[in-house]
């Protein structure tokens, strides 16, 4: 069985600290609104658990772990490596800042380097691995549930932090 990103527990962990990004509460309403930050309204926490540590992320608009669209941010320290995975939805990324390395298939053999301003769509169940050449943020789109499963279980950091509680 491959691991999979638990919406009840993550959500608790560390993208609950979205809603207090929004004065609206346009997430409870059927009714679409508005969404509107500056780089300052930008609320980072911790990336969940079953992201290497390091990662901060930041939810825009939408909750990642429903079936609806999603916008959010993603920032990796310099070095920071996400081990061979995938997921189940479609990705769409664009680089806003440092050099991100995106290598394609289960090995970082095919690596391309994507400066800021660069765009990538990634279809849903397409292998691949990434890592950060200086602080990389980058904004995700995309349409929940989000999920990350690991080519190789034993990369999946929430595993560790499982086996020591």
């Amino acid at each position: 069985m491959r691991p999979t990103l638990s919406a009840g527990a993550v959500c608790a962990a560390a993208f609950c600290f979205a809603a207090s990004a929004h004065d609206k509460p346009h997430a409870e309403s059927a009714k679409a609104q508005s969404v509107t930050f500056s780089m300052a309204d930008v609320k980072w926490g911790p990336a969940p658990a079953v992201f290497p540590k390091g990662a901060q992320i930041a939810v825009l608009h939408g909750d990642p772990f429903k079936k609806n669209m999603f916008a959010l941010r993603f920032k990796m320290p310099d070095g920071y490596r996400l081990a061979p995975h995938w997921h189940t939805q479609d990705e769409q990324l664009t680089i806003l800042s440092g050099t991100f390395m995106l290598a394609m298939g289960d090995t970082d053999a095919d690596v391309h380097a994507l400066e800021p301003g660069a765009y990538h769509f990634l279809p849903g169940k397409m292998h691949h691995s990434a890592s950060a050449k200086g602080e990389v943020v980058l904004e995700l789109h995309g349409m929940g549930p989000f999920d990350i499963h690991y080519i190789n279980p034993a990369d999946d950091p929430s595993k560790g932090a499982a086996a020591a509680k």
